[in-house]
C-alpha cells in the first residue's frame, strides 16, 4: 500500500447529488453523513425506497435510535447509488457475491447488473460510503472504552497488537481504532469480512522489522473528526480522492 501521493479532497458539506458520473479508474469517491442521536430520535424517515429485507432488518432493532441509524445509512446508500445509476433509490437492486472463503453467496454486497463497486459502514454517529470502479472497502467506528481495546486488540496482527499496547494509555483507544478500521475496510475490500482472521495481515503504522502491507491495496485514513476513526481501502488510487459530507436533514420524509 502507498499513501504518500494521496491528497484528500475538502470534506465540505455538499448538496445531495441527483446524478453522478461513474468513478474513473483510480478514483475513490467517499461520502460522509453525521447522524447525531438527538436528530435520529426525532427524525421521520421515508422507508419506502428500502426493499423487504432492509425493512425487516430495520424492524428487528429494539432501540428506535439504532433503527433510525440503520434506515438513514441504507437510504443514503440507495440515494447515492441511484445517482450513479440514474435511477430512483427504490429501484437500486443488490446481490451478494460469492464468499472468497467458502464460495457461498454471502460475500461482498454488489449491485445487480452493471455499476460501480461500493462499501457501506456505520459506526457511532457516522455513516461512510465508498464508491469506486474497482473493489473497495470502508469502515468507521467510534472510539471504544479502554477495556474494549484490551479485549479486541488481541485479534489483531501481533505487530499491530504491540503498536496498540505500547501507545500511551491516553492515546491507546485512538491508535487501536485507527488500526481496526483499516483492518475492517481491507477485509471488506477483499470480500471476506471477518471470515478471514484479522491477525493474518499487517496494516499498522510501520517501523523497523514490521511486515509490508498487503500488495496491490491502497489505504486512506479518512478525516472524520474527534471521537471516531475511518478508513477506506481499494486497489491503486490516482493522485487524489474526494470526501464529501451530506446533510442528514434531506433524509427526512
Amino acid at each position: 500500500m502507498d499513501t504518500a501521493a494521496l491528497r484528500p479532497g475538502h470534506a465540505a458539506v455538499v448538496p445531495w447529488p441527483k446524478t453522478l458520473s461513474a468513478p474513473a479508474d483510480g478514483a475513490l469517491d467517499l461520502w460522509l453523513l453525521h447522524v447525531p442521536d438527538p436528530w435520529l430520535a426525532g427524525a421521520v424517515l421515508d422507508t419506502s425506497p428500502l426493499d423487504e429485507r432492509e425493512r425487516t432488518r430495520a424492524a428487528s432493532f429494539v432501540h428506535a435510535v439504532d433503527r433510525a441509524k440503520y434506515v438513514a445509512s441504507h437510504l443514503m446508500l440507495r440515494r447515492l447509488l441511484g445517482a450513479y445509476l440514474d435511477r430512483p433509490a427504490g429501484e437500486v437492486a443488490f446481490v451478494r457475491e460469492p464468499c472468497p472463503c467458502c464460495g457461498a453467496p454471502h460475500g461482498r454486497p454488489a449491485l445487480a447488473g452493471d455499476g460501480p463497486h461500493f462499501s457501506l459502514s456505520h459506526g457511532g454517529n457516522l455513516v461512510l460510503v465508498g464508491v469506486a470502479a474497482a473493489p473497495v472497502g470502508v469502515d468507521t467506528e467510534q472510539l471504544p472504552a479502554a477495556h474494549t481495546v484490551g479485549q479486541v486488540a488481541t485479534a489483531l496482527h501481533p505487530d499491530e497488537q504491540r503498536e496498540v499496547m505500547s501507545a500511551p494509555a491516553v492515546r491507546r483507544a485512538a491508535v487501536f481504532t485507527r488500526l481496526w478500521v483499516r483492518k475492517e475496510a481491507y477485509l471488506k475490500g477483499l470480500g471476506t469480512g471477518l471470515g478471514r482472521s484479522p491477525a493474518l495481515d499487517y496494516l499498522g503504522n510501520g517501523g523497523p522489522g514490521t511486515p509490508a502491507w498487503p500488495a496491490g491495496w491502497t489505504i486512506v485514513d479518512v478525516p472524520v473528526g474527534a471521537g471516531h476513526a475511518a478508513a477506506a481501502v481499494r486497489g491503486p488510487i490516482g493522485s487524489r480522492y474526494d470526501v464529501a459530507r451530506l446533510d442528514p436533514q434531506e433524509l427526512a420524509a
